[in-house]
């Protein structure tokens, strides 16, 4: 049709729900955040809402495609069934073998005897239901039913509820309080905005294989007007109105393609019509509702003069009383340590770093030995070698001559700066010193761990506790850290997945802006910010560079506070080896 004659590899407006086409508009990037911080909890109910054609399958094939490894999910697209329908239709999306004519109870016993199977083999079950505005009264109960199903430290089942706006109408009924008292998060997915839709366009053009503007100006305005910003009304009338720039020889499209492709889609329901037909029915129905509206005032008007005054007094009494009560509420939960924030000294690498609580004396213990050099330092790959066993992960120098990149590989990061003590224990990470005495000699040691002045150490023959005062004697600042690089830096190496890094930074902003947000408001107040100003909100709060980029320091302080199981330096682990 029109694709080789605009220069597209596929149609750019298909509304098949292909993730590859989904662009992120801040709303799909807080809708995806959701999901992937809410699978992360501790089971229970996550619900999706949005008009139709805003993005839901879509957004949930996206996340069905990002979703972390140990996930395993199940997805139900037709809800429109009975309690133990669904049930065997859950069965069938978890490969669980069951008999034709088993009841329910059989059913929840056979997902449940699943369910505590694979919670011992480290895998997380999530059960995704699109349309889930069809389900019935009876059948969310059966779904909350499931959620019962736990262990003693947490819950087997995660249900993701995705639906149009009308779902929650549902869920706030009262026979279903208690289901709605387990949704751990909830996402209303909106229309994109006017000033997203050149930028939509563009992204869909782009993977469609074409570089430049094919709608003009206008048209798009005219496009937004008609399209109400819906994306599945976007797409349809593009797509309506690029063949009917191909049927006239047009590379542009304009506002009247826009609207004839409008007019075709919508048939009466969008594009102009005569006005003289449309405002002589909208006149007479608001006049009929303007006299209505004004004997209602009329007749009521004595009365609301009698006690309107006695009113406005009982909602301030009401007012003063609820003020008064919500600051003490917030007073007594806010957490504390989170009002401050005076700044605190820079080290050597202008780092504004917290104050820490330091336990080295002036004079080392006398049983902590002084490190000895040269005998105890560590050539360069020995250095190496030692720093990547305390990450468990094996390195060879004649294999991997380069060890950065073995690093990456391997899924870490290797970082080398100039910096103190502070800067040490700042970054929290087993770390390489370069060591030099007062003749030239240089050589290295990979300090693992650091409590006061007892500093232990790798060598070949196993660690070593030596006086971390002998080491500063012999180390001007020069060290070397591995890091944990995150997800998407893998994923985007594998297959060019752009959002990744949008997902990653989303949920972890979620849960950061949980545990530093100064009370509620504050929280939401975050959490609705841009990806790069949560960002830049992070890096100040912790005394980083402020720039908005999600560089190594600020991913590795995002894992300190969000207590990654990694190998520390100063700090207790959370786990075994991360």
């Amino acid at each position: 049709m029109y694709y080789d004659f605009f220069g597209f590899r596929e149609p750019p407006f298909s509304i098949a729900p292909d993730p590859r086409y989904l662009y992120l508009s801040e709303r799909h990037k807080e809708a995806l955040a959701h999901l992937m911080y809410g699978v992360q909890g501790q089971g229970g109910f996550i619900v999706i809402t949005g008009e139709v054609g805003t993005g839901k399958t879509t957004v949930s094939r996206c996340f069905i495609e990002n979703a972390p490894a140990h996930v395993d999910i199940a997805l139900i697209l037709n809800p429109r069934l009975s309690a133990r329908e669904l049930l065997s239709a859950i069965c069938d999306e978890l490969e669980i073998v069951h008999p034709a004519g088993a009841t329910i109870k059989q059913l929840v016993d056979l997902i449940n005897r699943d369910l505590l199977k694979a919670h011992a083999a480290g895998r997380h079950k999530v059960l995704m239901i699109d349309e889930a505005q069809n389900l019935s009264a009876d059948v969310l109960e059966q779904l909350r039913l499931l959620t019962n199903l736990e262990t003693a430290e947490k819950k087997l089942l995660q249900i993701v509820l995705l639906g149009q706006p009308e779902l929650q109408q549902i869920l706030a009924l009262p026979k279903l309080r208690q289901l709605n008292q387990r949704v751990t998060a909830r996402y209303h997915l909106n229309a994109i905005s006017s000033n997203e839709l050149p930028a939509y366009l563009s992204y869909r053009l782009g993977v469609a294989g074409m570089r430049g503007d094919v709608f003009s100006p206008a048209a798009i305005r005219k496009l937004y007007r008609l399209s109400n910003g819906i994306p599945r009304l976007i797409n349809l009338i593009s797509d309506r109105a690029l063949l009917g720039a191909y049927s006239e020889g047009e590379h542009e499209v304009t506002p009247a393609h826009i609207r004839q492709a409008a007019k075709e889609v919508g048939g009466n329901n969008l594009g102009p019509k005569p006005a003289g037909a449309r405002r002589k029915p909208e006149l007479s129905g608001y006049m009929l509702l303007a006299a209505s509206l004004l004997l209602a005032i009329i007749s009521t008007y004595w009365f609301y003069q009698q006690w309107s005054r006695a009113a406005e007094v009982a909602e301030a009494e009401a007012g003063e009383a609820t003020v008064e009560q919500a600051g003490t509420v917030v007073g007594e939960n806010e957490p504390e340590g989170l009002v401050e924030n005076e700044p605190d000294e820079l080290d050597s690498e202008g780092l504004q770093l917290p104050t820490l609580v330091e336990t080295s004396s002036t004079n080392p213990a006398p049983e902590i030995p002084p490190f000895s050099f040269p005998e105890q330092a560590l050539s360069l790959p020995e250095a190496f070698r030692g720093l990547f066993g305390v990450w468990g992960v094996e390195y060879s120098p004649r294999e991997f001559p380069i060890a950065c990149d073995f690093a990456r590989v391997s899924g870490l990061g290797c970082l080398e700066r100039q910096g103190s003590r502070r800067s040490l224990t700042f970054l929290d990470r087993p770390v390489m010193l370069m060591l030099q005495n007062e003749a030239g000699n240089s050589g290295y040691v990979v300090l693992r761990q650091l409590d006061g002045d007892v500093a232990e150490i790798v060598l070949p023959t196993g660690p070593m506790e030596v006086s971390f005062m002998s080491l500063e004697a012999l180390w001007f600042g020069e060290y070397r850290v591995l890091w944990q690089l995150p997800e998407y830096i893998a994923d985007r190496t594998a297959s060019g997945n752009a959002a990744g890094e949008e997902l990653w930074l989303g949920v972890r902003m979620m849960e950061l802006a949980d545990a530093h947000g100064k009370s509620p408001a504050d929280k939401a107040r975050i959490k609705r910010l841009s990806a790069q100003e949560q960002v830049r909100w992070y890096q100040s709060l912790r005394g980083l560079t402020v720039d908005g980029i999600a560089g190594a320091m600020t991913v590795i302080q995002i894992n300190n506070d969000l207590k990654a199981d990694v190998p520390r330096l100063v700090s207790p682990r959370p786990g075994g080896m991360g």
